[in-house]
């Protein structure tokens, strides 16, 4: 995000996956006060709008299901017509499909592996092609605290364990181009997610995510703006020898 800070410059421009709601859509929105310009990606475009119409002109959206190179290969061709080039890319969609191991099926086990690991892969594959050509970018992935293992969400654990691996792997092989490439890693998150989460295991919302917050430093959950206050230091100048790195932005859980 460099180019902002520069008068005269042309501004940045960041490919945010999963920018319909949640992390994704804060973090869109983030960096378009920042004066990005934001390519939100989503595959619900009906819920993207509301993130598009909020980004004030400085972006676009485009629907995109990340599970599918041909996608992911067509908004990377449009975002780079529109703008002419991406500094940033963020992979930030996700979903869960908890269950405990033994009662999972196939498609719970995949769907959750291929959106959250396949759909980073994908994105970082071909986004990344054109920032090793232009030899600068920074790429953000998403991590969690889940990757140390949860019950009920082997498969969620697994996609995100993979990522903090590929985030060191890919950070090796693109570092010669001047590409960095991070993860972060949040705990609790007072989002849609959670909320589903607390809706299965049927809980009060709000007495489940005090309880959340009472095992963390800080004594609270996180907001998505917490995480994308994280995602906007990875994605920006500052960071510029940071790579290879999760960051993990848990309140201080213990």
């Amino acid at each position: 995000m460099s180019a902002p800070e520069c008068a005269g410059a042309a501004a940045a421009v960041a490919i945010v996956t999963g920018a319909a709601r949640g992390i994704g859509a804060v973090t869109a929105k983030l960096l378009a006060a920042r004066g990005v310009s934001v390519v939100a990606v989503d595959r619900d475009e009906g819920e993207l709008a509301g993130t598009v119409a909020a980004l004030g002109g400085t972006g676009t959206g485009i629907g995109c299901d990340v599970t599918s190179s041909d996608q992911v290969t067509s908004m990377a061709r449009r975002a780079v017509g529109e703008f002419g080039y991406v500094d940033v890319l963020v992979n930030c969609a996700g979903v869960t499909r908890d269950r405990l191991l033994l009662t999972m099926t196939d498609d719970e086990w995949d769907a959750t592996v291929d959106v959250n690991l396949g759909g980073t892969i994908r994105c970082s594959r071909i986004v990344g092609e054109h920032m090793k050509r232009r030899r600068s970018g920074h790429i953000v992935n998403f991590s969690s605290v889940a990757a140390d293992g949860n019950a009920g969400q082997a498969n969620y654990a697994t996609a995100k364990a993979a990522i903090t691996g590929f985030t060191r792997a890919l950070a090796a092989e693109f570092g010669p181009f001047g590409v960095t490439v991070n993860a972060v890693a949040p705990g609790f998150v007072a989002t849609a997610m959670v909320d589903d989460l607390a809706d299965r295991l049927n809980v009060d919302r709000q007495a489940f995510l005090d309880r959340a917050g009472a095992a963390t430093a800080l004594g609270r959950v996180a907001s998505a703006a917490d995480i994308a206050g994280v995602v906007a230091f990875l994605a920006g100048p500052r960071s510029g020898y940071v790579t290879g790195q999760t960051v993990y932005a848990t309140g201080g859980d213990r």
